[in-house]
């Protein structure tokens, strides 16, 4: 009896231990999935978490024409299975869940997947960041409905844009990304009517007189979007002025919302070096390395200015080749 409760007590005890893993990929998207790849053909045994949004922001997108290796276009779930998949196939450890809490403090990395009695506990020599980040909406049920039925609504001119040439398409924001958006969108539109909600732009001097320089963008002022019409794609904008309250409708066939990102990194906050937006710096220019050793990041959880696909792809494989030396360097692979 006192050796059946001993070996309990022993068993208890090794079942409470937290997971000790090689390299830890916090998120998926094709950052994420990419460094899975690397990572695993370099034999590190990578454990990815998916986070809240397994796949990231393309799970949101309807047609993908611009990644290399699809001739024919692919949609973006599609695209991130097959990265899934091909992720997979070198043995990635790909779980569901999401990381709620870090500690960087030493040289192992504690990170604690989920919440209550499902908390878990796991510890990795190296950490790459793939968090990604989200873009904000407007948060109009007409807006939403048509953007995950692939109806017309977006927020990437350039991902999106090509499919409405020679069309009339709507923009809104004020910012610079706006700016450059609508100025992308003109020369492939026939017309870009752009709402802004003041009386003024948050955009550059430079950016606002590119736009305002441009012959097919008509620029709304004080102006908010009501509603976007349409059952199955976009056919209207309802706007209303904001002083006078006169609403009419614009007709378009798209509509793009550029009012800015939100990167997925509040978790990492007092750990990683921020900027004011919440973009995670890099600690070292022309590497994935962070300011805390053994922590890398890839993708739009750090990159506020390219945004594509094939980009955050790239910035995987480096952080995983980083990830690589550093453990090397280490003696640990």
């Amino acid at each position: 009896m006192l050796f059946h409760l001993t070996y309990l007590c022993i068993f208890a005890a090794m079942s409470t231990q937290p997971e000790h893993v090689k390299c830890l990929i916090v998120g998926s998207g094709p950052a994420g999935y990419t460094a899975a790849i690397y990572a695993a053909r370099a034999d590190m045994k990578p454990v990815m978490y998916q986070g809240m949004q397994p796949g990231g922001q393309l799970t949101e997108t309807t047609e993908v024409d611009n990644f290399p290796g699809y001739p024919e276009g692919i949609n973006g779930p599609q695209m991130m299975m097959d990265l899934e998949a091909q992720a997979k196939r070198f043995d990635t450890d790909v779980r569901t869940g999401w990381v709620t809490e870090v500690d960087f403090s030493g040289p192992v990395h504690k990170i604690w997947v989920g919440e209550g009695a499902d908390r878990i506990e796991v510890h990795a020599d190296s950490v790459i960041i793939s968090t990604g980040a989200s873009a904000k909406w407007l948060g109009l049920e007409s807006e939403l409905r048509l953007r995950d039925a692939g109806g017309g609504v977006s927020a990437c001119a350039v991902c999106d844009g090509f499919f409405y040439r020679g069309q009339d398409v709507v923009i809104v924001g004020a910012g610079d990304t706006a700016c450059e958006e609508a100025s992308y969108l003109a020369k492939l539109c026939k017309k870009v009517t752009m709402l802004v909600r003041r009386d003024e732009m948050r955009a550059s001097k430079a950016m606002q007189n590119r736009v305002l320089g441009m012959e097919n963008i008509e620029v709304l002022w004080n102006t908010d979007t009501v509603e976007v019409l349409g059952d199955e794609g976009v056919e209207a904008i309802r706007v209303r002025n904001n002083q006078t309250n006169a609403e009419h409708d614009i007709p378009a066939t798209g509509f793009f919302v550029a009012i800015g990102h939100k990167p997925n990194t509040d978790v990492f906050k007092g750990w990683i070096d921020l900027d004011e937006q919440g973009y995670i710096k890099y600690g070292e220019p022309g590497t994935s390395r962070t300011n805390r050793e053994g922590v890398f990041v890839s993708g739009d959880a750090a990159d506020k200015t390219y945004r594509q696909a094939v980009t955050a792809a790239g910035t995987g494989c480096i952080a995983a080749l980083d990830a690589e030396r550093y453990l090397a360097a280490k003696g640990i692979h």
